[in-house]
């Protein structure tokens, strides 16, 4: 288990300049974002960038709980979602995890999904889901986990655009995204007594 926070007051780097069309192929990290040109050449799923085809697609998309090891390796071979499997997630963030407990977070994991990408069109999608710092531990987890959008949800886990996601879709989301928590954040139970961070401090 990681503790992915600033311990001891240290100050958090800047966040990077990631976007979701992000790649460094030379370091084995990719986007699987699909152009209109990779679709039209029957080639969704490869590397926008450098065009390899690396994912297995089928296995990831058949959303087997069972298999989320396999999912969550295959997402890491993705730049954006590898930064959020090593960024150092803020300490507003881990404190928040840690005071609601793994109970009370997958309540709340499963409520912020079902509001940021449940609906059929939701809210300013594609911008819903704040980038690191946020002060909340379920936004990490949510581009972590390829969760943060329709667009992602659709490439990942081939959920379609257009319509609201099913309880079942929506269980298996929240199920990685607390997946991904419980990998970052060592969580009690039933949450713990945390003092605020200091003003000024992230």
């Amino acid at each position: 288990m990681i503790e992915a926070s600033a311990a001891g007051g240290r100050q958090q780097p800047p966040p990077l300049k990631i976007r979701c069309t992000s790649s460094d192929c030379a370091n084995d990290l990719h986007c699987f974002l699909s152009t209109k040109k990779l679709r039209a050449a029957n080639q969704a799923g490869r590397c926008r960038s450098c065009g390899a085809d690396l994912i297995d697609w089928a296995r990831v998309q058949r959303r087997d709980v069972r298999d989320v090891a396999f999912t969550f390796a295959s997402l890491r071979r993705e730049l954006v979602r590898h930064h959020f499997w090593h960024v150092m997630i803020d300490q507003k963030a881990v404190n928040y995890a840690r005071r609601k407990g793994r109970q009370k977070l997958a309540v709340a994991t499963r409520k912020r999904l079902a509001t940021s990408i449940g609906k059929e069109r939701p809210y300013n999608d594609g911008h819903q889901t704040p980038l690191e710092g946020s002060g909340n531990p379920i936004c990490y987890s949510q581009h972590a986990t390829a969760t943060c959008c329709r667009r992602c949800v659709e490439e990942w886990h081939g959920i379609p655009l257009g319509r609201a996601l099913t309880d079942e879709e929506l269980d298996y989301l929240a199920e990685l995204a607390m997946r991904y928590l419980e990998e970052r954040i060592a969580l009690s139970e039933d949450g713990e007594r945390i003092p605020p961070v200091p003003r000024g401090s992230r």
